[in-house]
């Protein structure tokens, strides 16, 4: 993996998009067998004599009792923040959690670990950028994109919002503690990535209609990525060491596409959109969480075909736009309907999401995931109401009446 970081260092350095490209400021990425021997010893390595491990109940036992002990042996002193669950048994990126993480990590520690998946590490990630401390990334399962990117999406007061903090210096992903993640774990992070398709339209999209930034580089990065998921989704399916190792790669490349980018525009868009209002959902409802990329996995189809039905027939002619209709608009449309018919009938059929998604064992429909009719018309009405900084085509269908 250090040659593919350089060679991405290199590519962005030499990238044609005009943007500020952020630096890669991440020195390992560790991915194999014995990763958490490894950890322990880039972290005796960087002569850090006390670091605090964040973690909950189950990724300590996955994780965090082992990296312990390999540190004990090196001498180093681990404190661990144990997160507590709410009523319901979930750990939430909320207000609740970061206060518990910044009562309880000593403020002269070294560094700080995230031992866990999604949640441990957007806690972490925000925490240790307030401390002003580094943060190294022990992922505990394959389920999210987010181990190495900047941003992390907290629930504050109820609502959904992503700050853009900083990555982790290292990242060792052990293949061991992977593969032993539960199966609906592994089919959730195959749902982040086949968000993908709806993600990079978005961004298109956005890029012609709002002029919002654009890089090929990552868009090529987060494509390569996203299809080396469906070519070996036999492999992701069965939980085997190729199809684990296909899998964790790829949601590592994703997260630095977003990390040179700078933002999560390479793959993040309307379907996380949808995935974040499903969350606030749940959350008001008092119910149990679903897995972040279940959700996305779910939203992706439902995404796409609204798009296919609602954004193709203004780009070939064959319906009227509505009175009051933004003229401008229309003629940016108009003037990119070529590329962006092309990009929107490129999506695959909703079926064949589903078809995907069931292959490697993942809910395909909102009432697997426990949403009624009413959750899901909400979210297609309000949702881009969550990010109003991204001109997704889910925000100019419904803010355009369309």
């Amino acid at each position: 993996m250090k040659a593919r970081l350089q060679a991405i260092a290199q590519q962005a350095q030499v990238c044609s998009c005009g943007n500020k490209h952020y630096s890669i400021d991440m020195d390992t990425i560790e991915i194999g067998a014995g990763a958490l021997k490894q950890a322990a010893v880039y972290i005796a390595e960087q002569s850090w004599t006390h670091v605090v491990m964040i973690a909950d109940a189950h990724t300590y036992l996955a994780a965090g009792n082992n990296l312990a002990d390999e540190l004990k042996q090196r001498n180093v002193a681990c404190h661990v923040v144990m997160l507590k669950p709410d009523d319901n048994g979930d750990v939430l990126a909320n207000e609740v959690a970061i206060v518990q993480a910044l009562l309880e990590v000593p403020l002269h520690t070294d560094a700080i670990l995230a031992v866990g998946s999604g949640t441990i590490h957007d806690i972490t990630r925000f925490v240790s950028y307030k401390m002003g401390k580094p943060f190294v990334s022990v992922p505990t399962a394959p389920s999210v994109d987010g181990f190495n990117s900047m941003g992390a999406p907290l629930i504050i007061r109820g609502f959904k919002t992503t700050y853009q903090l900083h990555c982790p210096v290292a990242l060792f992903a052990d293949m061991e503690v992977l593969g032993k993640a539960p199966a609906p774990m592994r089919a959730a992070g195959f749902g982040d990535m086949i968000g993908k398709y709806t993600s990079l339209l978005d961004w298109t999209f956005s890029h012609r209609m709002a002029d919002e930034p654009y890089c090929p580089l990552s868009a090529e990065m987060t494509r390569e990525a996203l299809e080396s998921c469906v070519v070996h989704a036999e492999d992701i399916a069965a939980g085997n060491d190729e199809g684990i190792r296909i899998l964790i790669e790829a949601l590592i490349i994703s997260g630095l596409a977003m990390l040179i980018f700078g933002h999560s525009h390479p793959a993040s868009g309307g379907e996380h959109h949808i995935s974040h209002s499903w969350e606030m959902i749940f959350l008001k409802e008092g119910r149990k969480q679903i897995l972040h990329g279940a959700k996305v996995g779910v939203a992706a189809p439902l995404i796409a075909e609204r798009y296919k039905q609602d954004l193709v027939p203004y780009l070939n002619g064959s319906r009227a736009w509505p009175e009051g209709a933004d003229k401008g608009l229309q003629e940016k449309l108009i003037a990119n309907k070529e590329e962006l018919l092309e990009a929107v009938l490129s999506l695959p059929e909703p079926a064949r999401f589903k078809e995907l998604l069931a292959q490697v064992g993942g809910p395909t429909e909102p009432q697997d995931l426990g949403l009624e009719e009413a959750h899901v018309a909400h979210s297609m009405k309000e949702a881009h109401l969550i990010r109003m900084n991204r001109y997704t085509i889910l925000h100019f269908l419904n803010v355009q009446g369309l």
